[in-house]
């Protein structure tokens, strides 16, 4: 028998709350999910923050590239639609989490080039070290030697390997299952709408994990519990826990 559907709150639970805040955090912590998935870069000064995009313009009171700010610049900033809150840092975001049934599930995001941050996955590892929740900890992303990196330092609940729409289409489901088995990642993931029955019947039979993003009103999200794929993140976690559970 298919264990049930896991949900992750997506960047917090972006329909709700102020996406990646420490709001939309304490506020998943809070609820009948799994794990609450958030996005992390890198400070000029090597401070793992949490912000999904590369620049602050879009979700903060700032401009410029995360990448620019040391971590005090950082803290001085603002994220809009909260009481004057900073964005949290990723031992700000684990502390939240921490005593909770609710685990990490940290995104690790490339700069505003699109390149990897040198040093980002042990730093990240490091954090996760430091407030004892390695264990129980997923770390997520779209760029394979990074996520291998983090598969071969070991330790982790998982990892898993994300594809854009694109790539899924230039590589197909031969190509995914062995850059997954090259890498040994034990889940990969990818947009609602690429999910169908035969991905998961392969990937099931490949014996490697499914999860998503984009499962965010009725429709998606009960198409993803009937398909059974291991994780979803939604924007409406309470939406996705009602439906689950009734």
């Amino acid at each position: 028998m298919q264990p049930k559907t896991l949900i992750a709150s997506h960047r917090g639970g972006l329909f709700l709350w102020p996406e990646n805040s420490a709001t939309a955090f304490r506020n998943t912590a809070r609820l009948a999910l799994e794990q609450a998935e958030c996005d992390v870069h890198l400070t000029a000064d090597g401070e793992v923050v949490v912000m999904h995009d590369a620049l602050l313009d879009r979700t903060t009171d700032a401009r410029g590239p995360v990448a620019a700010r040391t971590a005090a610049e950082f803290a001085a900033i603002r994220v809009r639609g909260t009481a004057g809150e900073a964005p949290p840092t990723l031992a700000e975001y684990l502390g939240i989490l921490a005593g909770t049934p609710v685990a990490p599930r940290v995104e690790i995001k490339s700069d505003a080039s699109g390149r990897p941050y040198p040093g980002i996955v042990p730093a990240t590892l490091a954090g996760l070290d430091a407030a004892g929740e390695r264990g129980r900890s997923w770390i997520i992303g779209f760029h394979a030697g990074t996520m291998a990196e983090a598969q071969q330092a070991g330790g982790l609940a998982g990892v898993a390997w994300l594809l854009e729409l694109a790539t899924l289409r230039d590589i197909g489901l031969t190509g995914l299952v062995a850059t997954a088995k090259a890498y040994g990642f034990p889940e990969v993931g990818m947009a609602e709408s690429a999910i169908d029955a035969e991905l998961v019947s392969r990937l099931r039979a490949e014996g490697i994990g499914i999860g998503t993003w984009g499962a965010n009103h009725a429709p998606s999200i009960r198409r993803m519990l009937g398909l059974g794929v291991d994780i979803f993140a939604t924007d409406d976690p309470p939406l996705a826990i009602a439906l689950r559970e009734g």
